[in-house]
């Protein structure tokens, strides 16, 4: 009797199912995807493991230009074994006799002119290539070869090394933020990291850009996370992972911040004595030539020893006596918090600010060595879950070879990721690291949370989770997931979608002849490239819905799989039709034959009431497919 009403069970929940989305239901999504995976799966794509189709294209556009940052840190690690570094000078032209200092690196400074010149030797613009730039082509083959590799070899192989990998960053954290508090202006840095500015809380742009670093750190909006998790127990604790994880992210964030800002204050401080110097010479030229009378000056003044305070005081009386002229004299304040406000972003932090440190560290290459090579490190674990969100889809549902389809994708990759080791190839990487997954992926986001908490209906994830972890979650992840999260998400992307349409798009290019940053407005070319690279990352998901909801692209529900949690042991059965399945749940061996009673009531939402109350009601229990966990549609 009881296992004829599991069939009964199976076939009302396919029916209310179909009503509810016009897709027939499975109770699977694959053998291996944990409960929670396979709810998101089902609700968001039919029930296929190839659930994660629709983020192919993201992970495609991160991993092309991330894995080109992979390429700029393998260039700067085997840089790093000489001594001195060659990015803590800059180089001498020799001209006979002569020896003159470069003059795009005087204007600059030693790391910014390695960083432009001798490592992408970048052009003055997006539209001019220049061609490829050899070293970091050979840089971003290496890459792409590790990457291939690692993939191929498959998740047990970096099981292995996951506890060199987890905690050899945060050694180095840990070394360079010690070491980084007793640098110069470190406090200054870190100050200013606790100052709040209300002007930048009211820039959407920084708060997509605060949602998008998220879901980096997380992985949320990523095949690779779905991918990962199918290899997880049924009965694996996802709300302890979930609240380790996020706080694993938070502390790991504090850390990496503190020691981003301490570097920061330091390069801040040198750069604002280089500015002091550079207007103090004016103003001793001024004095010379008798523009300026030496009466301005105040008395205690020494430009041998010129202090920031005391050309701050100099720059004061100047400008308040000189009022009417002092634009033609073209003196720069000098402030501490320009410099801090205008420091360098992206990946200018790791190879210009970073680098600028390591030059003042006592043993300066190993260091250097040792953060490189944590980039390294932090780069193929990204890259390694970005290529499973692009891989698995594919394989599990064309069932095609892995290791042949992994490398064809790494050759493929590598010859679209030239496009970013051509001269002017930096300015790619921004274009694609600002749109083509910013915007994409805050959508996907949105729609994944409103498929599980609206259209799966979060009352039943609430029931599920309860099945799978033992215990109910707390009520509050039923009003985050149901109206907070959407909410916010939908606010943030329309503000996103206002200010792209508001702001021209643009990039900032290094000038040669300037050796400073300009602001520069994408070309129309260029317009047209990041619109496409939006649409596109998007397009799958509308498609994706349209052919399933007309029954053009198979969506696995004809593929029943059950897992025998006791037994070790997994069944596929194909096509099964409803006298099958009866036959099929009545093979299974008494001792296993779960128990009519429940262990426990679940929470399923405000107002709710346990699905014990309602076993009589055919919409309760049995109708709406709310399943003991001891039962064999549990293991679904």
């Amino acid at each position: 009797m009881w296992p004829a009403r599991q069939a009964a069970s199976r076939r009302r929940w396919r029916r209310s199912w179909t009503r509810r989305t016009g897709q027939p239901g499975t109770a699977s999504c694959s053998t291996s995807w944990p409960r929670s995976a396979s709810l998101w799966a089902s609700a968001t794509s039919g029930g296929s493991p190839t659930c994660a189709r629709k983020m192919e294209e993201v992970c495609l556009f991160v991993g092309l230009y991330y894995n080109v940052i992979i390429g700029w840190s393998i260039f700067y690690f085997f840089k790093s074994f000489q001594y001195p570094l060659p990015w803590s000078e800059c180089p001498v032209i020799r001209n006979g006799t002569m020896a003159v200092v470069e003059a795009e690196c005087e204007k600059s400074s030693a790391t910014t002119y390695f960083w432009y010149r001798e490592a992408l030797d970048i052009s003055n613009s997006i539209s001019e290539s220049g061609g490829l730039n050899w070293k970091m082509t050979l840089c971003l083959l290496v890459a792409w070869s590790i990457v291939g590799m690692a993939v191929v070899k498959g998740i047990q192989s970096s099981g292995k090394v996951m506890y060199f990998s987890s905690l050899f960053p945060y050694v180095v954290l840990a070394c360079f933020l010690v070491r980084g508090l007793l640098l110069r202006g470190a406090i200054d840095g870190i100050l200013h990291m606790f100052t709040p500015k209300l002007d930048k809380m009211l820039d959407p742009q920084v708060w997509r850009e605060a949602a998008t670093q998220v879901f980096f750190a997380l992985g949320l909006g990523f095949g690779g996370v779905i991918a990962f998790s199918s290899y997880n127990k049924q009965d694996n604790n996802c709300h302890f992972d979930a609240a380790l994880v996020s706080f694993i992210n938070f502390f790991t964030s504090v850390l990496a911040t503190l020691v981003v800002f301490a570097v920061l204050g330091f390069k801040a401080n040198i750069m604002n004595e280089k500015c002091v110097v550079e207007n103090a010479e004016k103003i001793l030229g001024y004095l010379n030539s008798n523009v300026l009378s030496r009466a301005l000056i105040p008395p205690h003044v020494n430009f041998s020893h010129l202090t920031t305070k005391d050309y701050s005081e100099m720059y004061k009386v100047i400008k308040t006596v000189k009022e009417d002229h002092f634009s033609a004299l073209g003196l720069d304040p000098c402030l501490l918090e320009d410099e801090l406000d205008k420091s360098v972003q992206g990946t200018g932090l790791a190879f210009i600010a970073f680098t600028e440190a390591m030059t003042h560290f006592p043993a300066s290459p190993f260091w250097s060595v040792m953060f490189f090579l944590m980039l390294i490190n932090l780069g193929l674990g990204s890259m390694i879950g970005t290529m499973a969100g692009i891989t698995t889809p594919i394989i599990d549902t064309f069932k095609v070879p892995k290791e042949m389809f992994t490398v064809g994708c790494c050759v493929f990759a590598f010859f679209v990721g030239l496009l970013f080791v051509q001269r002017s190839g930096n300015y790619f990487v921004t274009m694609f690291d600002d749109y083509s997954a910013t915007l994409p992926l805050t959508v996907i986001v949105i729609l994944e949370n409103v498929a599980v908490a609206w259209i799966y209906g979060t009352k039943k994830f609430m029931q599920e989770l309860t099945e799978m972890l033992g215990f109910r979650p707390y009520r509050f992840y039923f009003y985050m997931w149901k109206f907070v999260s959407p909410l916010c998400m939908a606010v943030l992307t329309t503000a996103s979608i206002i200010q792209l349409g508001v702001t021209p798009p643009g990039y900032s290019a290094w000038i040669k002849e300037e050796a400073a940053e300009r602001y520069l407005y994408f070309p129309n070319w260029a317009m047209a490239l990041l619109i496409t690279l939006i649409v596109v990352a998007t397009l799958p998901i509308p498609v994706v819905f349209v052919l399933r909801h007309f029954h053009l692209l198979s969506d696995g529900s004809n593929t029943l799989s059950v897992s025998y949690k006791k037994g070790r042991m997994m069944k596929d059965i194909s096509n099964l039709e409803e006298n099958d399945e009866t036959r099929f749940i009545l093979s299974k061996v008494p001792s296993e034959a779960p128990s009519p009673m429940p262990t426990h009531r679940s929470y399923l939402g405000p107002g709710s009431t346990s699905p014990l109350e309602n076993s009589g009601n055919p919409n309760g229990r049995y109708g709406s497919g709310y399943l003991l966990a001891g039962t064999p549609e549990s293991e679904l």
